[in-house]
């Protein structure tokens, strides 16, 4: 009788290194975590997410350090995908969805955290020398994905993300900044115009687009002040 054959399953993430981690520690934890194969690429999403969400409250100036931390987490994704084998483009994908959707529950703003995360992205992918043209279009359908369920402007948030990719193509010369463009020259997942006319990803970062936590909290100041003032 032939033996059963063992299917191996992606282990949960522990919550409790997730809770712990700060925010120098974000790329080696995301790094590690996924190279482990503790995490499968369907579950970057969450890692990536829950993880930068941990180390924003530890840091001393959200504001100031959340974008950096959003780059050592899509970093992190992409450099141990590209180690274990696994699909670069997908993982991308969800660690840009991941970190926006992490900088939502912070109440922050959105599309300077999509504008760095995909400059992360692709700068990242140039460096191990990956196709940077194709996960230029994941970054974008990344923004485009977490812009949909976290409910704001999708044109503006992929135009943020493709503002932060095609900058950092540049920088890794104009070889990969005309790869860029022309990937996402066009319609990407849908939305069109995601480059302006000149080449350039929009305006640059979708302004006034902040997490809905911030947007309850000035919410909920501004009811608090104006019962003090009745009262």
């Amino acid at each position: 009788m032939a033996a059963k054959k063992t299917v191996k399953r992606a282990r949960p993430v522990d919550d409790a290194p997730v809770r712990a981690i700060r925010p120098g520690g974000v790329q080696r934890f995301v790094e590690a975590t996924i190279s482990s194969g503790r995490v499968l690429s369907v579950g970057v999403l969450d890692l990536v997410r829950s993880t930068l969400v941990a180390a924003a409250a530890g840091a001393r100036d959200v504001g100031a350090e959340l974008g950096n931390i959003a780059v050592s987490a899509v970093r992190g994704s992409i450099r141990a995908a590209h180690d274990i084998g696994g699909d670069v483009g997908i993982v991308a994908r969800s660690a840009i969805r991941g970190t926006i959707e992490a900088a939502d529950e912070i109440g922050a703003d959105l599309g300077d955290v999509a504008k760095s995360a995909a400059r992360g992205a692709v700068r990242a992918t140039g460096e191990i020398g990956g196709d940077v043209a194709m996960v230029a279009r994941r970054t974008i359908e990344g923004a485009i994905e977490a812009a949909g369920a976290i409910g704001v402007d999708v044109k503006k948030l992929a135009q943020s993300a493709g503002a932060g990719a095609v900058e950092a193509a540049d920088r890794l010369g104009a070889p990969a900044g005309r790869a860029v463009r022309r990937a996402l020259a066009g319609t990407v997942a849908g939305v069109k115009t995601v480059l302006g006319t000149d080449g350039n990803a929009g305006h640059g970062r979708a302004r006034g687009l902040h997490g809905r936590s911030k947007t309850k909290g000035m919410r909920r100041r501004s009811a608090e002040s104006k019962s003090s003032k009745r009262g």
